[in-house]
């Protein structure tokens, strides 16, 4: 077994007393071991609370350690490679204490691949410098960087200290083919072993260069953005067409050419959830800041310390004497900006969508022409945060800071999440600072939505056999189950689905990006939709479990919860079927006659709590009921069937659902609307309702439902169908 790896082990297998004393083990062990707060890239990480009971660093680099031992290699390039691998992290570790002494010294902490390889020298290295040493100095102050390059993060130049391996004849051609192979396959199948399968090959590539000389391998601005944005591209941004778009506001090769020459650290993991838009827009709030501007200035400070300008990497400080340093910005660190961004959920690293959403309308008030002179606009809460610092002239750190209301107000809506306080806490965060609140907003819970919704595709597939003519609408599409559907069954249609959540819509262009769908989205107003089609030009128009949300959260005359607004649902789809055209309504149902009761008993201890509860938070109306026992109620049948609704999602759901009123009209006054609505133009083919398979299934062992006798009956119907038919010839 490798030396270093059985003295990871060997530690690791010691009682934490024990594990305090660390002096006996190897420097770079003491130097991990000693940890307070490791610095780690979040981008791979699945829960932020793990970091608190583990030491990531050292788990890594005995990964990597681990993969060494398993590859076939010289003795001495093995044993090379242990030692560049033991100390690549050791920037990363250190106690707090510690850390502050190797700032005042120089070292650079912030760019872990120079500020190991100046540990390494400054505990390591003999004072006679020999070969061997100043091999895996080369080795320690350029690993990784074939992985960033890759990915968009540095220039190709930042390879070449390479070349002198074999320039000063210490290895040769081979040897160094053979040595970068196996290091990078350590490093990055330590992260993943599939990512190295990935990426394995233009590895091998880039190290051709690298040996035979290549001068300029340098991505164009549009290439790096790509490799920068890797993770949304895979996710399904449209990256071409994103580009081309902003091409047309700015030009974007020019204003990010000063960025060719530095290395960018930590930019996916911090902006891999903001728009291209907005990332351009952040580059450029640091490129056109006070401190870039001064940072690319050639003056001098003064370190007061022979040893930094002996072992700091940058090549600007080791031109000048011992006591001063050109300051031209080499490396641009986003890792506070990755750092803030990021919190547990409910064991889950989640992203921070409330600093999101006031960092995305920060940015949406500049224009181009002020971040190109670099103005500083007020902003209440919010203001970028461009700094430099003495112990490290050569990196600008980006960031956003919040003020201490946000800050306050921001931690109270997480603590909120927690409790059915979530949504009022939301509401005031959100006007209180006036951020993009979409309709339907459901933040933490918007993924497990969507595949909710996405679910339910066979409860849908029910209506693609009342679609009639070549254009269909579909309103509220959520996670695109029924523009699939239709896509699939009806190839000759062309599907469009609309959705005022921004939210929606991005997630739908996504998923057609990313599963090369032909249907259409658009964001747009289900109440006006003339304003995104031509009247008399759509043929079907779907409301497929929407109109009860419409219904309830759009407020009509101060109001929601609002028949008028169904109204004014089908009036707006009316105005755009053309003849012989369709509304298709798939919805929540009310039982007739609504005098009649349900008693339901509790088989579950907490069943009580969650009625008093409901019927507490419940906004579509008062719901009542007669307790008659500690386990059983009567109430009548509709305010019976909507507890049941929520009751059924969970708790999860509740401080949405309690938001909705599933259930809108009877039979008989659906059909009244209709017929008041539309008029003799529109013709009502199918009114049918039935209860949705499922319910019964779920509350099984959760009640029992009786009639007012305290006989058992079956669950009333919960979903209708209605096919409405415009009068007149459908389009040919």
């Amino acid at each position: 077994m490798l030396h270093a790896l059985k003295a990871i082990q060997m530690y690791k297998s010691k009682s934490k007393d024990t594990q305090q004393h660390i002096t006996a083990e190897p420097q770079w062990l003491q130097l991990l071991a000693a940890a307070e707060k490791p610095r780690i890239n979040l981008e791979r990480v699945h829960s932020m609370a793990e970091l608190e009971h583990t030491n990531a660093v050292m788990d890594y680099t005995e990964r990597t350690l681990q993969i060494l031992e398993g590859l076939r290699l010289s003795f001495w390039i093995r044993e090379l490679l242990e030692e560049v691998l033991a100390w690549s992290e050791t920037a990363k570790g250190g106690s707090l204490e510690q850390r502050r002494a190797w700032q005042q010294q120089g070292i650079n902490l912030f760019v872990h691949n120079i500020g190991s390889a100046q540990l390494y020298e400054l505990y390591a290295a003999s004072a006679i410098r020999t070969p061997r040493h100043e091999i895996i100095r080369i080795l320690i102050a350029t690993h990784g960087l074939i992985g960033q390059y890759i990915r968009g993060e540095i220039p190709f130049v930042e390879n070449l200290p390479l070349r002198s391996l074999t320039a000063e004849g210490w290895v040769t051609d081979g040897e160094l083919r053979e040595i970068l192979m196996a290091l990078n396959e350590c490093i990055i199948a330590g992260v993943h072993e599939e990512l190295w399968g990935q990426v394995r090959d233009e590895v091998q590539q880039i190290i051709g260069w690298i040996v035979d000389g290549a001068e300029h391998r340098d991505w164009t601005v549009k290439e790096r953005l790509s490799r920068l944005r890797s993770g949304s591209i895979r996710h399904g941004e449209a990256m071409d067409k994103t580009y081309a778009e902003l091409g047309k506001q700015i030009a974007v090769e020019q204003q990010l050419e000063p960025l060719a020459s530095r290395t960018l650290w930590y930019v996916e993991s911090a902006m891999r959830d903001f728009s291209l838009e907005e990332m351009v827009k952040v580059f450029m709030l640091a490129l056109h800041s006070e401190e870039w501007n001064q940072g690319n200035m050639k003056h001098t400070i003064n370190t007061g310390n022979a040893k930094k300008a002996e072992i700091t990497e940058s090549k600007q400080i080791e031109q000048q004497d011992e006591d001063c340093s050109a300051t031209s910005i080499h490396h641009i660190s986003f890792e506070t900006l990755m750092n803030t961004m990021y919190y547990d959920y409910k064991g889950v690293k989640k992203l921070n969508i409330y600093k999101k959403r006031m960092i995305e309308k920060y940015l949406e008030q500049y224009s181009w022409e002020q971040l190109i002179m670099g103005q500083q606009l007020p902003y209440p809460h919010l203001k970028h945060r461009i700094e430099r610092y003495p112990d490290v002239p050569d990196t600008l750190f980006v960031t956003f800071e919040f003020s201490p209301a946000a800050e306050k107000l921001i931690a109270f809506c997480i603590e909120a999440e927690k409790s059915p306080l979530y949504e009022q806490a939301v509401l005031l965060l959100f006007d209180l600072f006036g951020l993009r609140r979409d309709a339907y907003d459901r933040f933490h819970n918007e993924e497990t939505y969507l595949a909710d919704m996405n679910s339910s595709g066979d409860y849908k597939k029910v209506l693609i056999d009342y679609i009639v003519g070549k254009r269909v609408l579909d309103i509220g599409p959520g996670g695109g189950v029924l523009l699939d559907l239709i896509e699939q069954e009806k190839p000759e249609v062309e599907p469009i689905g609309i959705d005022i959540s921004s939210n929606v819509i991005e997630a739908l262009e996504r998923k057609k990006q990313l599963e090369s769908h032909r249907w259409h989205v658009m964001k747009g107003d289900a109440l006006q939709l003339d304003q995104y089609v031509e009247a008399g030009t759509v043929d079907t128009v779907i409301f497929s479990s929407i109109l009860h949300e419409l219904y309830s959260y759009i407020e009509r005359d101060g109001h929601r919860f609002n028949t008028d607004t169904v109204a004014a649902a089908l009036r707006s789809a009316f105005q755009v079927l053309s003849p012989g055209g369709r509304i298709l309504i798939r919805d929540g149902i009310m039982s007739e006659p609504e005098s009649l009761k349900r008693r339901i008993r509790f088989l579950e201890p907490d069943g009580m709590q969650w009625l008093e509860r409901y019927a507490a938070d419940f906004k579509g109306r008062v719901i009542t009921y007669e307790r008659l026992s500690d386990h059983e109620v009567m109430l009548p049948i509709n305010d019976a069937m909507e507890f049941l609704y929520t009751y059924t999602w969970g708790e999860e759901a509740y401080v949405h659902e309690i938001q909705e009123q599933f259930g809108i009209f009877t039979p008989q006054a659906y059909e009244q609307c209709i017929r008041e609505t539309l008029g003799e133009e529109a013709d009502i083919l199918m009114l049918r309702h039935f209860l949705q398979d499922g319910y019964t299934e779920a509350l099984a062992e959760r009640i029992m439902i009786m009639d007012e006798h305290g006989e058992p009956v079956s669950l009333p119907d919960s979903t209708c169908l209605i096919v409405i038919e415009k009068k007149g010839r459908i389009r040919a």
